[in-house]
């Protein structure tokens, strides 16, 4: 770990800190405060929607939303209105891609969760699959210059590569763009078709660009580095005269750079205080649109291009603007608001008049976005000095009188971030009486290279650690009860929730693991075959299950089940595909053998993450069940191994 830079970052926050630190402490209770818990029934009767595609007349928006209980197609007038459903799936959750050209349109779904994606179209009523195959995983890649065709890709030819391809829309056949032997990840492809961009990862913090010359079928190296940089294609300009990528070279944080394709000339185009995480062209080059992720939020921004001018964005009520889309004609724009206390909702702006229509409500009208609760960016020094962001969560109900209990969440990853917006989990504990700490450790994304890689070859140690010093942070808040903290998470999160139990037992009360990893040699050895690309980046972040077996073994939870006295549940998805199902099951039984207190819930039909409403009600009301039987109105943290087991799935 760089020590100078922890020392220097420590020093440029530490008046916020503090400040944020006081007003945690003084935010007191009210009676004006007590809110109404709702049930989970009322909290998934709330709408998740997502994507946004203009109809060829710009009148339509094509989206898809979870109304029925999974997700389906659905198209809205950009006028407002009822959303009109378009798939009537009852089993896999399938996601709206686009439009064509004669008013049919693209959609996508895997099966039961096992992320193996196709891509159809629907024919008069039927529907068509457009990348067969049992294995295959296809994805969408963007539309040509004149929309008569789409790019995909797809690993048909070899399960651990991508190949791209152009599906011309008159009969629907693929015509091979680029056959991928070495494990090049498609980033972008020029508007006249005679380049395409890749991104070879090298680790996690490390990668490079490649661009490919279709006419030669030549790849050409165009991001030679000294030191770890990453390079990640981001578009080409409607002239098809530079690539636009994204890069820390030289850095801290991600900026926007342009390679002139014909020269070879680097330049520098916009730089931000924090990562630009996105930057992409309108359909006729009159904007470019930049996402900047600035401490957890996105602030997104338009540049009119021939003046160079911003475009004022609406005034609109507290959140964050995503999943921006610009309309054929480049009149209207769509984007998404999503709050801490507003699920994301599909706007439409109109940028010749200046005013925005709200398409969508998606909360549920029983509950009052005044019971649930905002987050706040807090920040402690963590046991080196490090500072480490969070995002805060306080009950309503919590004070020094009535101190509540409390749950570090852990984000996923390696390298994930907890970010503001609508949390459906945790605006339902936090409703039901739980403070909420959403911690940042270090190698988290989104605060510069040096604190990503400040966890590589670390796993189950400094970033643990950090999550025990945010213990002692929730600790030192006067509404938060010190004897009743506990430990969440999914995936990578749902491995530190592990950790913690495993390797610092006697630090937090309780833990809720969500698809985690158990064993980090399995998890390493059974990645898909379609992430053989990151494979090399994955040991250098974690380790090589062969070369650096005994360090994977001593920080694989799995093999120190014996020290997990403190409850734990776990859920899992049968179809995972990342972190598999024996995760979960060896864990579980490991604990059940030493007589420990498990609880465990598989869902069937689910894969790496739960997509479905009747599953979310099961696993998130379980949840909430078991931290109040062992979090809130337990014995206070005793080791809870004699206790009998609960043995249902």
């Amino acid at each position: 770990m760089n020590r100078s830079f922890s020392f220097i970052l420590a020093l440029a926050v530490a008046a916020c800190t503090q400040f944020t630190h006081e007003m945690a402490q003084a935010r007191p209770t009210t009676g004006k405060e007590r809110m109404k818990q709702y049930t989970i029934e009322q909290f998934m009767r709330t709408v998740r929607v997502g994507g946004a595609a203009f109809s060829p007349d710009d009148r339509e928006i094509l989206f898809h939303s979870n109304q029925t209980g999974i997700f389906n197609v659905y198209s809205i007038p950009v006028a407002g209105g009822i959303p009109k459903q378009l798939t009537h799936s009852v089993k896999e959750s399938t996601y709206a891609v686009g439009y064509l050209p004669d008013g049919r349109f693209l959609y996508r779904y895997d099966r039961g969760g096992n992320e193996n994606d196709h891509l159809y179209v629907l024919e008069g009523g039927q529907e068509r699959d457009l990348t067969p195959g049992e294995k295959v995983k296809a994805g969408f890649l963007g539309w040509n210059a004149d929309k008569s065709a789409f790019y995909f890709m797809a690993n048909g030819r070899d399960a651990r590569f991508f190949d791209i391809f152009k599906m011309d829309l008159k009969g629907f056949k693929p015509t091979l763009l680029y056959e991928d032997r070495t494990g090049y990840q498609f980033g972008a492809i020029s508007r006249d078709e005679k380049w395409m961009a890749f991104t070879r990862p090298n680790s996690q913090s490390d990668s490079d660009i490649y661009l490919y010359e279709v006419s030669s079928q030549s790849l050409k190296h165009i991001s030679p580095h000294q030191g770890d940089a990453s390079h990640t294609p981001a578009d080409f300009d409607i002239e098809s005269k530079h690539l636009y990528y994204l890069t820390d070279d030289g850095g801290e944080f991600h900026y926007l750079a342009s390679y002139d394709l014909a020269t070879c000339e680097k330049k520098t185009v916009e730089t931000a205080d924090w990562d630009i995480t996105s930057a992409a062209f309108s359909r006729h080059g009159k904007y470019r649109v930049l996402a900047v992720n600035e401490d957890g939020h996105t602030r997104i921004s338009v540049t009119e291009l021939k003046s160079g001018n911003a475009i004022s964005l609406p005034r609109l009520p507290y959140g964050d603007i995503t999943g921006v889309t610009i309309s054929e004609d480049e009149r209207l724009l769509a984007f998404y608001l999503d709050g801490d206390r507003s699920p994301a909702n599909l706007y439409v702006y109109d940028l010749a008049s200046g005013t925005a229509k709200k398409l969508t409500d998606t909360l549920n009208p029983e509950i009052a976005a005044e019971n649930l609760v905002e987050s706040r960016v807090v920040r402690f020094a963590s046991f080196d000095g490090m500072v480490i962001p969070n995002l805060l969560y306080q009950a309503h109900n919590a004070s020094a009188g009535q101190p509540a209990p409390a749950l570090v969440w852990v984000h996923g990853g390696p390298g994930g971030q907890t970010r503001t917006g609508y949390n459906p989990l945790i605006q339902f504990l936090v409703n039901h009486g739980y403070v909420v700490l959403g911690i940042n450790n270090r190698g988290s994304g989104g605060y510069g290279k040096t604190f990503f890689t400040a966890d590589d070859r670390k796993h189950g140690r400094e970033p643990l650690w950090d999550c025990v010093e945010a213990k002692k942070y929730l600790k030192s808040l006067g509404y938060v009860d010190p004897n009743r903290i506990g430990i969440i998470g999914g995936s990578y999160g749902g491995y530190m929730v592990l950790a913690a139990l495993a390797f610092k037992p006697a630090e937090f009360k309780a833990g809720v693991d969500i698809f985690g990893v158990a064993n980090w040699i399995r998890t390493l050895e059974s990645i898909p075959p379609y992430w053989e690309t990151y494979r090399d980046a994955l040991y250098k972040e974690i380790g090589d299950p062969r070369k650096d077996r005994q360090m994977l073994l001593d920080t694989s939870p799995l093999f120190h089940a014996d020290q997990i006295t403190k409850p734990l549940m776990v859920l899992q998805g049968a179809n995972d595909a990342r972190v598999i199902k024996s995760e979960s099951d060896d864990i579980v039984n490991a604990i059940r053998k030493k007589g420990g207190v498990v609880e465990y819930l598989v869902f069937e039909n689910e894969g790496h993450g739960f997509t479905k409403k009747e599953n979310q009600i099961k696993g998130y009301q379980g949840i909430l069940v078991f931290l109040d039987k062992y979090l809130k109105d337990g014995d206070n943290g005793k080791d809870q191994r004699s206790v009998p087991a609960w043995n249902g799935c």
